[in-house]
């Protein structure tokens, strides 16, 4: 079972790179974030046409995440539980081939000294307590999305230079770190430990500044997987390719693949 994560930028404005790359890569399952358009304007029609299901969580002209499965998905959540004033789509939960798969959008959290770190800190602790109640229902769980976390200084170009970063504060990598702390394991981490030397592995590179082509970018697009997923985890890549096409998203696939399933 093939599963990927891509962060598109606007699903209107990427759609022929998304189908481009689908024929091409062919997963079961393609997680979407920041698609930025409502639930009823999300362009269904060609991916059903290709023979995909598709459960959306939609809003205007911000955030917003999709799950496209090749068998029919069932929807579980359609946003993260734990606030009920948020109304900004950033959770998807659906089950898809005995698989529970969330496809999210954390908050940015910048600028790190206004009302938007809080938010973030706060939407941590909640997908921490959802998390928690998913694991205690022992199925296969994947977290799949734009955790808009750098983990550790190896994902980063220049950790120095993004020290006080909402991204990179340590704030929000100790809510990543919780989540590992339930049992939870970093899919690439797992099967590409960083050693000194190793050739960076990020899956976002800014617009400004000439960032991809002088290869500065994050890790922010990241596979959590329970144990009962991580028993059937047999690969992690990222798919840089689709970060030089021709007006692509800033950020790229990440492509899990786990034994057994679709």
């Amino acid at each position: 079972m093939k599963i990927a994560t891509w962060n598109v930028n606007s699903i209107r404005a990427r759609l022929p790179l998304v189908l481009a790359w689908l024929e091409q890569a062919r997963p079961d399952v393609l997680l979407l974030q920041e698609i930025k358009c409502e639930t009823p304007a999300f362009p269904r029609e060609p991916f059903e046409q290709a023979g995909w299901h598709c459960a959306v969580a939609g809003q205007k002209g911000y955030h917003g995440v999709a799950i496209l499965a090749r068998e029919p998905l069932a929807v579980v959540l359609d946003r993260l539980p734990g606030e009920a004033e948020d109304t900004q789509a950033r959770y998807l939960e659906a089950t898809v081939a005995g698989v529970r798969i969330a496809s999210l959008y954390l908050p940015n959290g910048n600028p790190a000294d206004s009302e938007k770190f809080p938010y973030k800190l706060r939407w941590l602790e909640r997908l921490h307590r959802r998390t928690r109640e998913v694991l205690a229902e022992a199925v296969p769980l994947v977290l799949g999305g734009d955790f808009n976390v750098i983990p550790e200084a190896e994902d980063v170009y220049d950790p120095t230079a993004w020290a006080g970063d909402a991204l990179f504060r340590t704030e929000s990598r100790r809510g990543f770190r919780a989540l590992l702390n339930l049992g939870l394991i970093d899919a690439l981490r797992t099967l590409q430990p960083h050693y000194p030397g190793a050739p960076p592995a990020y899956t976002f590179w800014d617009y400004q500044s000439g960032c991809w082509p002088r290869n500065l970018g994050l890790r922010i697009d990241h596979f959590l997987l329970s144990p009962q997923a991580a028993d059937r985890l047999l690969a992690c890549t990222i798919d840089q390719a689709p970060r030089g096409w021709d007006k692509a998203s800033d950020h790229t696939p990440v492509v899990l693949t786990l034994v057994g399933g679709a």
